[in-house]
């Protein structure tokens, strides 16, 4: 009982620290009314310790406590214990284990904001939107973020069994095997020559993914526009978001964060010049598209750079600050990530809870083909300059590509092509 008791004084001592050194003007609560409630959470971890139906480490309450006071407070913020913040460090240089999914709680469940392309989760079906509500043998309700990650995390090669919930579905399970994920952050095609940027997410080689792809596209080719794809891009790094609408920009403000205070406000522009010479950008969001992609997104519809087509967007215009630990006599870190900001595009609009809307909506679909024969002048009987039948040549099917079969179904990408393609034939008429 005595290190219980030690373990305890500490925890009281530590709350008490953090109430003598907050700034007064962060709340209006009286020093009494601040140690009452520090009572109060004293006794309650006491008696938890002493009366659970299970033993449970005082290490193990004090996480619980302090993740259960920071999910508490919004979706993103929560507490990381040694081995998630290694993680998240990994997370961050673009390679970690586990499925490839981005996800946030909502109403007690976890809710699929974007699954990472080329991933487990994304080769296995999971899509934006989706609610996790079993993983194995584990309901979801009732757990917070930090427990359905731990869960969902394991070794390369461990099967895992979630089951989802989608709309107008009955829920389904879906196994997925774990592995080591290498996220390439960005692919690049050209078709007709028209760029195709594609980026999955915001990490340390985005920007310098981006560059290399464009300068690549145009040395090769005779570039028309561009089409930047971050549909079902989660989101990432702040800094990268930046870094890739400054590519596009001349100048002025790409986004704006503002804290609890007035005073808290930080502004990013740009500064460089637009390495394409402002050739046609057409961008595609969908609800999958989350923070840093509206950001992009944001900044270049603002500043009427390019046209945003597609679905309204994920609506996560928070900032999470990542805030370092060390647990005494360890040489290792834990971490907490707590939202400090909101994040604003450059006219002045929150992304939070509200998304970017496309100025052109279009719904993701289908192509439908019909089989008959066209024909024309030249197949009715007896036709001027028609052809003897030995000089024609019959026109044997070219076959496609990999990426003009995915045209062929992919009915936003399809419309994006069209749409660069206007809007340079227009210009060409006003030259």
């Amino acid at each position: 009982m005595t290190i219980s008791k030690n373990v305890f004084l500490k925890v009281i001592l530590l709350f008490t620290l953090i109430t003598i050194l907050a700034p007064k003007s962060y709340g209006s609560s009286s020093d009494e009314e601040k140690y009452k409630y520090l009572d109060l959470f004293g006794q309650v971890f006491d008696r938890v310790r002493s009366s659970y139906v299970e033993e449970v480490t005082d290490q193990e309450l004090i996480e619980k406590a302090i993740d259960g006071m920071l999910s508490g407070l919004d979706p993103h913020s929560g507490f990381m214990n040694e081995e998630v913040f290694q993680e998240m460090q990994m997370d961050t240089e673009g390679k970690f284990g586990g499925l490839g999914i981005e996800i946030t709680m909502e109403e007690g469940f976890v809710k699929v904001i974007a699954p990472i392309e080329d991933t487990p989760a994304y080769d296995a079906g999971v899509l934006a939107g989706d609610y996790i509500i079993q993983i194995d043998e584990t309901p979801v309700f009732g757990l917070t973020l930090n427990e359905a990650v731990e869960l969902m995390r394991g070794k390369k090669g461990e099967p895992i069994v979630i089951t989802i919930s989608r709309a107008n579905t009955e829920p389904f399970e879906i196994e997925i095997i774990r592995d080591y994920i290498k996220i390439r952050s960005v692919k690049s095609e050209v078709l007709n020559n028209i760029g195709y940027l594609r980026i999955t997410s915001f990490n340390e080689q985005t920007e310098s993914g981006l560059l290399n792809a464009i300068k690549k596209i145009e040395q090769e080719n005779k570039i028309k526009g561009f089409v930047l794809d971050v549909r079902s891009n989660p989101g990432g790094l702040l800094t990268q978001a930046v870094k890739v609408t400054d590519i596009f920009l001349e100048r002025g403000e790409i986004v704006s964060t503002r804290g609890r205070d007035k005073k808290d406000i930080r502004r990013y522009r740009a500064k460089k010049s637009d390495i394409t010479n402002g050739k046609p950008l057409v961008v595609i969001i969908d609800g999958g598209s989350a923070s840093a992609s509206e950001i992009v997104a944001g900044a270049l519809q603002d500043h009427k750079r390019a046209i945003i087509i597609g679905t309204q967007s994920f609506g996560k215009g928070s900032v999470q600050t990542i805030i370092p630990f060390q647990v005494s006599n360890s040489d290792n870190l834990t971490g907490i990530r707590l939202t400090t900001a909101r994040y604003y595009t450059p006219s002045g609009q929150s992304i939070q809870g509200k998304g970017i809307v496309p100025d052109i909506i279009i719904e993701q679909g289908e192509f439908e083909s019909f089989d008959y024969k066209r024909f024309s002048e030249s197949d009715l009987k007896d036709s001027l300059d028609k052809n003897n039948e030995e000089d024609v040549e019959e026109n044997e099917d070219n076959e496609l590509s990999e990426f003009e079969k995915r045209l062929e179904i992919d009915y936003q990408l399809r419309r994006a092509f069209d749409l660069v393609q206007g809007v340079s034939l227009y210009n060409e008429t006003q030259e």
